[in-house]
Formats: structure tokens, C-alpha cells, sequence
């Protein structure tokens, strides 16, 4: 089939192009810049806010589904507020751009990108893809961010084409801010990312490659009905009392000093503070049933902090 990979420049984006090629796929790479494109049979040039530029790069490919990988992480290390705030932009303007180019071009699938941690903090530790998004939380850019995720999601399942949103867990791996060169990695090496009393915060952590072959498979799945949201993660979903310190071992940083609950958000902040003492996991089940997907690395335990 010919694919369009839009963010093929991103931690899951690059080598996903190689995977879709791999498997027979022609494969376009949508990026903004040429110098940073991987390896593809054909390379279409736009910024996605643009959406002149955009409706005519996916018009060029003439794509039969479109795989929008967008974010501006990239940009955490330097400026995180600046990150945070053109991911939300390409979440929601880049999203609607990519959805009429994508059905002007006579497309017949949109996989797209979301996250997995996004939902409030209520019910049981490890939720389904039907709990509610944490829309009205209590930090502004938190809130923010899951407003956009909420509207991206809200675009692709709603068009007129078979939308598919996969919901990845935090990423680890090659690349991600759970790498040891990452901005987490660092963090934890430098002895400075303390583990707030009770860590019952869940994460539920997915590898680059399973995100990659998850990916693969919603594009492979053009035919089927597995349309909707479904959480892209791993079979372990970990409280933070037991990943932070596993994570710390396994990088030789040293042990997550304790820190009273009281402290925590004034010392890591609303986000980490969340992320720690009150997030819920994500169950993988229905992605397993629709998509026929499954992790290659069913745990945390055995890989993060190792690359």
C-alpha cells in the first residue's frame, strides 16, 4: 500500500518508515525539513501547520493511509513549555489539516498518535480506553495538553475515514527521555528525581519498537473494522514505588531519596507530582483483540534504563 508517514523525523516516526518499508509498504515522508528525513521511496516537504502546504504534499503522495506521528518533543531538552505548546498546536491544527489532506487525497485510513496517560484520576489503578480524559485538571498546561489530545482524537474518529488512534504508553528506549542520555535519565543519574511518599502513582511504559510494530499493525489492518482508541502499552503496568527505584538500580544512579507528599509539588511540580502519587495505568486489551497486536517486550523490568 502506499503509506504517508507524517512526523517521520520523531522517535517512533523514523524508524517506522523503515518498518512499513520493510514490509513491502511505498512509504512518503511527510517533514519539515529534507536534511532530516530517513529513508523513503518518496520524501514530501510541508509544515503541518500549514495547511495549504500540507493538502498539497498529501496530494503529491497520493496516499492510501496516512500515519500522523507529529509531536515537537524534540524540543523538551531546550524549551518545554515551547514543546508542550506545538505539540498541543500540531494535536489539534496539524490533526485537521492532516484529516482533509488525507481525505482530499482519497485516503482510506488515519492512524494516529496519542497517549496512553491522559485519563483523570479516578476508578480502579489500571483503566480500559472508556475512562474520561483528565480535561479539568487542576494544572493548567496538564489540562491543556489533554484538551488537545482530546480534540485530536475527537478529529480522527470522527472523519469520514477508518480512524484509528493508538494511545502509547511513556515511551522508553533508544532516543525517548527514559534513555540514559534522556532528560529523565539524566535526572535520575544526578540523583535528582525523589520518589514522593507511597509512590502509587501508575505508569503504564510501552518500548519505541512495540509503538513501531503497533503502528505497522493498525496500518496492516486498512480492511478491518478496528477502528477507535486503543491503549498502546505494555503487560506490566508499575506503581512508582516500584519503577523509579528498579530504574535508578539499573542505570548505577542512586537510590530515589524519599520526600513527603507535601513537598512534592513545589519541589518536582504538578506533573511529576501527578505522574508519581495519583496517575492510572492503562490496559492493553482491546488493542490485543481489534488490532492482533501484541508487545515483543511484555515488561519494563527487563529493558529500561539498559539502552
Amino acid at each position: 500500500m502506499r503509506v504517508l508517514v507524517a512526523g517521520a523525523t520523531g522517535v517512533v516516526g523514523h524508524p517506522l518508515v523503515g518498518a512499513l518499508r520493510a514490509r513491502g509498504h511505498e512509504v512518503s515522508a511527510l517533514v519539515r525539513d529534507a536534511s532530516r528525513a530517513p529513508e523513503a521511496d518518496r520524501v514530501v516537504v510541508a509544515d503541518a501547520l500549514d495547511r495549504e502546504a500540507v493538502l498539497s504534499a498529501v496530494s503529491a503522495a497520493r496516499p492510501e493511509v496516512v500515519v500522523h506521528q507529529l509531536t515537537a518533543l524534540r524540543l523538551l531538552r531546550d524549551d518545554p513549555p515551547e514543546a508542550f505548546a506545538q505539540t498541543a498546536r500540531l494535536r489539534t491544527e496539524g490533526t485537521a489539516h492532516l484529516v482533509e489532506a488525507a481525505r482530499a487525497a482519497g485516503a482510506r485510513r488515519l492512524v494516529a498518535q496519542s497517549i496512553a496517560f491522559a485519563a483523570a484520576p479516578q476508578g480502579p489503578p489500571v483503566l480500559d480506553e472508556d475512562a474520561p480524559l483528565y480535561v479539568d485538571a487542576p494544572d493548567p498546561g496538564w489540562a491543556a495538553t489533554v484538551r488537545a489530545v482530546a480534540e485530536l482524537e475527537r478529529l480522527v474518529s470522527g472523519s469520514d475515514l477508518a480512524g484509528t488512534v493508538l494511545r502509547y504508553g511513556t515511551l522508553y528506549g533508544p532516543g525517548t527521555g527514559y534513555a540514559r542520555d534522556g532528560g529523565t535519565g539524566l535526572r535520575v543519574l544526578a540523583g535528582k528525581l525523589p520518589l514522593p511518599e507511597g509512590g502509587a502513582g501508575i505508569t503504564s511504559f510501552l518500548h519505541v519498537d512495540d509503538a513501531v510494530q503497533a503502528a505497522v499493525a493498525a496500518v496492516a489492518a486498512v480492511e478491518s473494522e478496528a477502528t477507535g482508541c486503543f491503549h498502546v502499552t505494555d503487560d506490566d503496568p508499575a506503581p512508582a514505588a516500584q519503577w523509579l527505584p528498579h530504574y535508578a538500580r539499573t542505570l548505577g544512579a542512586p537510590p530515589p531519596r524519599a520526600l513527603p507528599a507535601a513537598l512534592a509539588p513545589r519541589l518536582l511540580g504538578w506533573f511529576l507530582t501527578h505522574q508519581l502519587t495519583t496517575a492510572r495505568g492503562a490496559t492493553n486489551a482491546r488493542a490485543r483483540t481489534a488490532l492482533g497486536w501484541k508487545p515483543l517486550r511484555p515488561s519494563w523490568r527487563d529493558e529500561l534504563g539498559r539502552e
